[in-house]
């Protein structure tokens, strides 16, 4: 497999094909450009938080309560981190709570609106589903019906972004 199309291993190869296609033709971000047209206006961390607890809220009214919710310039695009969450416990006193949090790769900032609802719901499931199995799918499915197409499109603008640079 062609290491640029590494954000899109195990797709099927005629997908593949399909993509490498539009980027030797030099159209895929034209493309995705066409498609998702609408920037978001969620810039800040603060901006991020409050994005992120009113999909919770919406989606996910018994999840647990998030800490933290912030960009992350320091995350990998590379090692597959879009976004991160973490648990970790906290003492406070006699108390063992659970810290949640919740980080988005930078890049997101300037990302389609679409691209960073998905990373945010992606992160979210997280919270009741541990590992990217069926449940895991089928929540992200609830919480955003066209997830599938916008995992695939956010990994082909990374792609592009990526050629591009």
């Amino acid at each position: 497999m062609s290491s640029s199309l590494k954000y899109l291993q195990g797709y099927p190869p005629a997908l593949l094909q399909q993509v490498g296609q539009l980027m030797a033709e030099g159209r895929l971000g034209e493309l995705l450009q066409k498609r998702y047209p609408e920037v978001h206006e969620v810039r800040s961390d603060k901006s991020l938080f409050d994005y992120t607890n009113e999909l919770k809220q919406r989606h996910m009214r018994n999840a647990p309560p998030l800490n933290l919710v912030r960009y992350d310039a320091k995350l990998k695009i590379i090692q597959h981190a879009l976004g991160t969450h973490t648990r970790a416990p906290q003492q406070q006193g006699a108390k063992l709570k659970m810290r949640r949090e919740i980080r988005v790769a930078s890049l997101f900032r300037e990302a389609p609106a679409e691209f960073l609802k998905m990373i945010v719901v992606h992160e979210l499931a997280h919270l009741k589903e541990l590992d990217h199995d069926k449940a895991f799918y089928a929540l992200c499915h609830h919480m955003e019906p066209d997830y599938a197409q916008l995992e695939f499109d956010t990994r082909c603008w990374l792609t592009w972004r990526e050629s591009a640079q």
